[in-house]
């Protein structure tokens, strides 16, 4: 597998994982991308712990604009906290919510099986299995250390 293959390959399990996460409460089919772009800042939040709007846009190249929708979209959700940065009151900080709330709970508990199904075509249960089975084993050496 070549970098390109590997990029559209992880662009197609992010398809699938959007897919997997049950809509918001007021969010029908058909979502506008904006779920997607959440998940790319709850992940920044994530990884780099208490951080400010300004920072995720530079390391996201995201517009600002679309970093304070999706922080917005997380502390409705509980996923995070913030504060005003007590050396500069003009900024915000975030950071993850030190409690998991339902929605977040609900996200994490979504189970994959029917979004994998549909992406592989209804395939047998057997290549259902086996690539659970490969997505176990990318999570247990991949994933990220922590979550929004």
């Amino acid at each position: 597998m070549d970098g390109v293959e590997l990029f559209l390959l992880g662009r197609t399990l992010m398809k699938i994982g959007e897919e997997a996460i049950p809509a918001a409460p007021g969010e029908g089919a058909g979502r506008d991308g904006g779920a997607r772009l959440t998940l790319v800042v709850a992940s920044d939040i994530a990884a780099n712990g208490e951080t400010s709007v300004g920072e995720i846009v530079a390391r996201t190249g995201l517009p600002q604009s679309r970093v304070s929708t999706a922080v917005a979209r997380l502390r409705e959700a509980g996923a995070i906290e913030s504060a005003a940065d007590p050396a500069d009151r003009r900024r915000t900080l975030v950071r993850p919510a030190s409690r998991v709330s339902d929605r977040v709970a609900a996200v994490r508990a979504a189970d994959t099986t029917a979004a994998l199904t549909a992406a592989l075509a209804g395939t047998d249960p057997a290549a259902l299995a086996e690539v659970q089975g490969a997505l176990d084993v990318l999570a247990r050496h991949l994933a990220p250390r922590g979550r929004a």
